[in-house]
């Protein structure tokens, strides 16, 4: 589906140049091909942004049960505006802003969850809504323990002991437990494009459409191993703590699973500097005091006949007994 409001139906500020995306006829559709282009680090060139689209609508899914004959595939749209692209007056793209969510886990506190872009490339061209970017991205996924790990019993025992040992907590983004990730069914290839439309892959629910949006997108990005730490005990915990959050959130992060969202965009806005390059960080301060998104609720996960997602209790409360048999059997003698 793509948004078939007239150009004329909302205001979009003054400034616009154009002709990055016609710079090169290898960038055009229906196959765009931006390897010409370098990989920009992410927030490398935030002076040169000077327009960005903000997405409202940002809908996620991924399979639950991935292999099964029924894999119950899973809808939720994360918290208005967590996303962006921002690019200059010609269209060529400079950043990207990817999501970040809390997700609460009652007998630890918050884990924190952010897709971190560390490289993109490509193009936006405004005026056509049918083909209105191509972009390709790399990104690790990033989880760790907010604060409120620490007001929690088992949080507070587990990071007493990390600190007593001098063993790398990841009660930061400094030490989160990272995630690869890589283009779908091409685990030698970190870039994977975004691209113009909804996904073809699957079927969306009518709650997960928003014909009203200025413009979309879709990226599909599949989930790789986790990250060593070079340090064993590190690397077992870490395993521990990534099985507790695919439990809670429907094997989101699942080695091999693959990650899908359709980015519904909001009509092209200006950029301001200084909050894009602080944006990551406010984010990630509003969900560590006030356990919520700064910009409003996102949904709860539905499957497509809209039943909820409940993540299965009994499973859960297993693997925190294997947490704390983990912690006994290492740091209490």
């Amino acid at each position: 589906m793509i948004p078939q409001q007239s150009s004329l139906d909302v205001q979009v500020p003054p400034g616009w140049i154009g002709g990055f995306a016609q710079s090169n006829p290898e960038f055009a559709y229906p196959d765009p091909n931006l390897s010409s282009l370098p990989m920009l680090d992410n927030m490398d060139n935030i002076d040169l942004l000077k327009r960005q689209q903000g997405v409202e609508w940002p809908e996620f899914s991924w399979e639950t049960e991935m292999g099964k004959p029924d894999p119950k595939r899973c809808f939720v749209m994360f918290s208005p505006y967590i996303s962006r692209i921002g690019y200059d007056d010609f269209g060529r793209v400079y950043s990207i802003i990817c999501p970040q969510q809390g997700t609460y886990i009652p007998e630890i506190g918050t884990l924190n969850v952010e897709v971190t872009v560390t490289g993109q490339r490509g193009w936006v061209d405004e005026p056509n809504r049918v083909y209105n970017l191509a972009a390709d991205m790399t990104v690790e996924g990033k989880i760790w323990f907010s604060p409120t790990a620490n007001e929690s019993t088992l949080g507070k025992i587990i990071w007493a002991f990390f600190n007593k040992n001098g063993l790398p907590f990841p009660s930061s983004k400094a030490n989160a437990i990272r995630v690869t990730t890589h283009e779908y069914q091409n685990p030698d290839q970190p870039i994977f494009p975004v691209r113009r439309g909804e996904s073809t892959l699957f079927k969306s629910p009518e709650f997960a459409k928003h014909p009203e949006a200025w413009g979309i997108g879709n990226v599909e990005v599949q989930i790789g191993p986790i990250q060593k730490t070079n340090n064993g005990i590190v690397d077992d915990f870490n395993r521990l703590v990534m099985e507790l959050f695919n439990l809670s959130s429907g094997n989101m992060l699942q080695t091999g699973n693959l990650l899908s969202w359709n980015v519904w965009f909001k009509e092209p806005g200006l950029v301001n500097t200084e909050e894009w390059r602080t944006h990551a960080e406010r984010w990630r301060e509003s969900i560590d005091v006030e356990h919520k998104s700064p910009t409003g609720p996102g949904t709860i996960p539905r499957f497509f006949d809209g039943t909820p997602f409940n993540p299965v209790k009994e499973l859960i409360d297993e693997k925190i007994k294997e947490i704390i048999d983990w912690l006994i059997h290492h740091f209490i003698k």
